[in-house]
């Protein structure tokens, strides 16, 4: 399985890497080569840090295949990568982002996608769906970023949703991927809220103690 974990990732890199340059026409774009290396730093960090068992569970959630949602969810991050870089590399329809701009959502990328890795160090159970996962002897986490939020993975997706476009150069980009992915991210975070609200002994007691869902203060 670990093994499966190396190829995707590497499927992943490439996958990235062709949509983007090949839809640009160039290779000559710094900031594409950051937003790469992003990935490949997360990706070792991943192999290096986190538990074996998670990667098991987040390729095949209870031993079956991703469901559909998430397939989707990847496509549309595979279709904005195409329109940022046909935007930026060939029609410049809205490649007007200020460089500082890039630079700052390249930096907040970095982050949520730490801040990703951090919360998955800590919570074991950190499955890519929805689901109790007593076969593996889920039990509430309250350490980390859960001592502060109870779901910083869909805080750490918002900030890497909402950075993407921009870091690429692409409004459009920014604006497509926003649009057909946060509300799923809102909604999956309110779903899994409730579920384990519901079914997870100990998590209502965690709740009343850590009262925030993703943002300290607001919600």
């Amino acid at each position: 399985m670990r093994a499966s974990a190396y190829i995707q990732s590497v499927a992943f890199f490439v996958l990235a890497a062709v949509a983007l340059f090949a839809a640009a026409g160039t290779v000559a774009i710094v900031t594409y080569w950051v937003y790469l290396a992003i990935f490949v730093a997360v990706f070792v960090a991943s192999f290096l840090w986190l538990d074996p068992d998670l990667a098991r569970e987040r390729m095949r959630p209870g031993g079956k295949r991703p469901p559909l949602a998430l397939r989707l969810f990847s496509g549309i991050l595979f279709m904005h990568w195409v329109i940022a870089g046909l935007d930026h590399g060939r029609f410049h329809w809205s490649d007007n982002v200020p460089i500082r701009l890039q630079w700052a959502a390249l930096i907040a990328l970095a982050a949520g996608y730490g801040f990703c890795l951090w919360a998955m160090r800590v919570n074991r159970f950190f499955s890519s769906i929805v689901r109790i996962q007593n076969d593996r002897g889920h039990v509430v986490i309250t350490t980390g970023p859960y001592t502060i939020i109870r779901h910083p993975g869909y805080l750490a997706g918002i900030v890497i949703v909402v950075a993407s476009g921009p870091a690429l150069d692409s409004w459009i980009a920014a604006a497509m991927l926003v649009v057909s992915t946060l509300p799923f991210l809102l909604y999956r975070a309110v779903t899994e809220d409730r579920v384990l609200l519901a079914e997870l002994p100990g998590y209502r007691d965690y709740a009343e103690r850590v009262r925030w869902r993703l943002m300290p203060g607001i919600w």
